[in-house]
């Protein structure tokens, strides 16, 4: 189920404006690649083209070329909500659907996507998700509660249920834990370390220690001033990222002497 990921000489762009430049990298998978760096240097905006929700923006596109495995994410009649099913996201805050129960908003995307399940079929993939989100044993007895209803770090866990329960083979993390508390953000990075197992995994984290405890991969974003693209500077295992970067503004950042 897992997929490599490989860029080859990408820009992103906003309208006439570059907003990141010559990105080459590969995400390797069964593994967790956390993408770090200042804010405003292009880290979410290059994680929204792994699954083409760049494209949302009027006027934003992407020139390069995006591959899973071999297969061109950009390509010509390749459908970008098909790539989404593939390459699922979770959201820097939680976003349970408001007015859907816990059970209705793991199957949300299915009807979205309009996938017909019968009521067993429907329950056996509600609760592998949740399982799967380390979730079950918390919510199983309030299925038909709102889903709204729950703590913060259980929605952002029912979030990412809702976001494997389409059997996706990558998944994609904007920040996951950044509005949460230190014992829910724990529960989340545990949860990343056993997913990995099953997906190819790609974190946005401005927390160097999570970086540090989650992640297999490193990549550092950085820009040169504003106006500018935001540019991949390094990338390398996070045990060399954090111990012996190559580059300077790497070590700078990591250590709080950036800026």
């Amino acid at each position: 189920m897992s997929k490599r990921i490989e860029a080859k000489n990408v820009d992103i762009y906003y309208g006439k404006f570059k907003a990141v430049e010559d990105v080459n990298m590969v995400i390797e998978p069964r593994a967790v690649t956390a993408f770090i760096g200042p804010s405003g240097c292009g880290k979410t905006t290059f994680l929204r083209t792994l699954n083409r929700m760049h494209e949302v923006i009027p006027g934003a596109y992407v020139d390069g070329r995006i591959d899973l495995d071999g297969e061109d994410l950009y390509g010509p009649g390749v459908d970008p909500v098909n790539v989404r099913r593939k390459v699922g996201m979770v959201f820097q805050r939680p976003n349970p659907f408001p007015t859907m129960s816990i059970k209705e908003n793991v199957l949300a995307g299915l009807r979205l996507n309009n996938k017909s399940a019968g009521k067993n079929e429907q329950d056996e993939i509600a609760e592998k998700a949740l399982r799967g989100a380390n979730l079950w044993e918390e919510v199983k007895n309030r299925l038909d509660l709102p889903g709204s209803g729950l703590s913060g770090g259980q929605q952002q866990r029912l979030c990412i249920a809702r976001a494997i329960a389409m059997s996706p083979e990558v998944l994609l993390m904007d920040e996951p834990c950044s509005a949460l508390d230190p014992i829910s953000t724990l529960a989340i990075e545990d949860l990343i370390q056993e997913l990995k197992a099953t997906y190819t995994i790609v974190i946005v984290t401005h927390n160097m220690q999570q970086a540090a405890r989650v992640s297999d991969t490193t990549a550092f974003f950085n820009i040169a001033g504003t106006g500018q693209p935001g540019k991949l500077i390094e990338m390398d295992s996070t045990e060399k990222i954090f111990s012996t970067p190559t580059v300077k503004a790497t070590e700078d950042y990591i250590t709080g002497r950036f800026g």
